[in-house]
């Protein structure tokens, strides 16, 4: 789906993020990036769609191209949705509101100053159903909880109608159970839709329990590539320098039922 060969990131005042990196990102796959803070992870997701320009190497997407030029960006940015780390919501807004910029790439810029159409409302309200808030569409993101707050983003990213979702420390200021809810409904809605994912997280225990494949980043550079039953002790010193124990969580929470619609739909269409 995505080849991304000999990347390099250098940013002001020298500092190396990432160093020659190739990497395939195949189709229907969820990938997890493991490494320290400052490894690469955050950089190497953000080439990826281009909010990040490498210093050096190509990122090229099937039925797209070299992403070489801004017609080819905006095309591929459609169709990749961005899961943040601290949520990049807008806090007066409503659920429902902040789901619905995720429509915008669909839109011209004009058409996007007036009233989304009725079919992107329904859309955003069928996401935030998936993710479980049909109820709080109509509440501010800065009364919800954390969690909550996280499925915002994803309602969000699904909105795009995205055929790659990137999620960048997507549970790292989670609780251990919510963490473990948050990547059951990511993981489920991927394999529902037949989305490919690229997650970067902190902890091997649940790397280990959602990915498919493992990248390990150590100083800008891949040092282990491969299925989860590959990784071993040996490559996760190459990864973080020491050993790394489990980590002692909650066993994972299936994602729960969907919410009865107990609002009135004609407010939240209107």
């Amino acid at each position: 789906m995505i080849r991304v060969e000999g990347l390099s990131v250098v940013y002001p005042g020298g500092v190396v993020a990432l160093q020659s990196v190739g990497l395939d990102v195949r189709a229907g796959e969820f990938t997890v990036v493991l490494g320290h803070s400052g490894a690469g992870k955050s950089t190497l997701l953000r080439c990826l769609n281009g909010l990040v320009r490498p210093t050096a190497g190509s990122v090229r997407v099937d039925r797209i191209g070299l992403l070489d030029r801004a017609s080819r960006l905006r095309e591929h940015r459609r169709r990749t949705g961005m899961v943040f780390q601290l949520h990049h919501l807008i806090d007066r807004l409503t659920a429902l509101r902040n789901v619905l910029t995720g429509r915008l790439g669909h839109h011209s810029p004009w058409r996007s100053l007036l009233p989304l159409p009725r079919a992107d409302r329904e859309l955003a309200l069928r996401c935030l159903e998936r993710v479980g808030l049909f109820q709080k569409a109509l509440h501010r993101v800065d009364r919800l909880s954390g969690g909550e707050r996280q499925r915002v983003g994803i309602a969000r990213a699904l909105a795009q109608e995205p055929r790659l979702i990137l999620a960048d420390e997507p549970v790292a200021n989670l609780d251990p159970a919510t963490a473990e809810r948050m990547l059951t409904l990511l993981r489920g809605i991927c394999r529902a839709d037949g989305l490919t994912a690229v997650v970067s997280l902190h902890q091997v225990d649940l790397a280990r329990r959602y990915g498919e494949r493992i990248v390990g980043l150590a100083r800008g550079t891949i040092v282990f590539d491969g299925p989860v039953a590959a990784l071993t002790e040996a490559d996760l010193r190459r990864i973080y320098g020491s050993p790394q124990t489990t980590d002692t969580e909650s066993p994972p929470v299936p994602a729960s039922s969907l919410p009865r619609k107990h609002c009135d739909e004609a407010s939240l269409l209107a």
